[in-house]
This record gives structure tokens, C-alpha cells and sequence, in this order.
């Protein structure tokens, strides 16, 4: 796989204004495929929690794209950290992941470290800001230890609210 592959499966990328943390974001996802050795991430579920069709592909831009909506209406949140935080919250499940078969099942790395946990080291060797890292890490239950960023309270909100609506399916 390569940028072009990313970009396209992400179009959100193009909205963020810094070119650092659009590369950062395209990195974060390549180097996450090449360490959890996926050829297409096309059909990732995006939990292993409850039965879904929907992949971590469109559960990711859903979260961007409703985390940005709402940005757009604060004037306390940097934009540029909110998409990127968005497109790379769930990263680290390229490494919590793999398939067996026909079937996602947690590997065996994913049952010693968390995705929130993978995602932060992933998205920093990729080059993203603490920042972006921060929110990262702080958008599942491990962020109930931190003060989130506002950006990560956001995405953190997001997320939880795609996950619940899928789960009352």
C-alpha cells in the first residue's frame, strides 16, 4: 500500500491545512499496516465488541467528520489537530487486530497493549505532534486517567457516540 491508498480511503486528509500532519497522518496508517503486516484494510471491522458491518475505515471518517462539524461551531479548537486526531484515534487496531481465516480476532499483541496505547507510539514514530498523540491516547477508557485537550474531549465524544449508535442496531 501506499499514500495514494491512504489519501483515498481518507479524504479528510486534504481539509487539514498542514502539510506535516498530513504526512504524519499518511505515515501513521502505513507504518500500523506494515507492523501489523496488512496488505488492505478495506474490510476491518471497526470493534470486535458487538456484531458489526461497519468497517474501522468508515467509523473512522464518521468520527472526523462529526468531531469537525462541531469544531466548526467553537472557536477553541484547532481544526488541523481535530481531523488529524480523528483519522488517527483508532490507528493502533492494525496492531490489536488480525485475521484468522475469515475472522478479525484480537492478536496477540492486542491482548497485551490496547490500541489507544499502540496508536500513541505508532502516530509519534509516524512524526505526529504530542498533541495529535495525546488525543490518541485519551480517547477510550485509558483517557479517563488524563485531562483531555479539548480536541480530545471531542474526539473522545465522537467515538463513543458512533460506537453506541452501531450498538443499538
Amino acid at each position: 500500500m501506499n499514500k495514494k491508498y491512504i489519501i483515498k480511503i481518507f479524504p479528510e486528509i486534504k481539509k487539514i491545512e498542514s502539510k506535516s500532519l498530513r504526512k504524519g497522518v499518511v505515515n501513521s496508517w502505513l507504518l500500523a499496516m506494515k507492523r501489523g503486516k496488512w496488505k488492505k484494510i478495506d474490510n476491518i471491522p471497526f470493534t470486535l465488541l458487538i456484531k458489526t458491518k461497519k468497517t474501522l475505515i468508515n467509523h473512522t471518517r464518521t468520527v472526523t467528520c462529526m468531531a469537525m462539524s462541531i469544531a466548526k461551531e467553537r472557536s477553541d479548537m484547532n481544526m488541523d489537530f481535530v481531523i488529524t486526531g480523528g483519522l488517527v484515534h483508532d490507528v493502533g487496531k492494525l496492531l490489536e487486530y488480525e485475521k484468522k481465516g475469515k475472522k478479525y480476532v484480537k492478536s496477540s499483541y492486542g491482548k497485551l497493549i490496547r490500541h489507544p496505547v499502540s496508536g500513541y507510539g505508532l502516530v509519534l514514530e509516524a512524526g505526529l505532534p504530542v498533541e495529535v498523540a495525546h488525543i490518541v491516547a485519551a480517547h477510550s477508557v485509558e483517557g479517563e486517567k488524563v485531562e483531555r485537550s479539548n480536541e480530545a474531549i471531542l474526539i473522545h465524544h465522537c467515538d463513543f457516540i458512533d460506537f453506541d449508535i452501531e450498538k443499538s442496531k
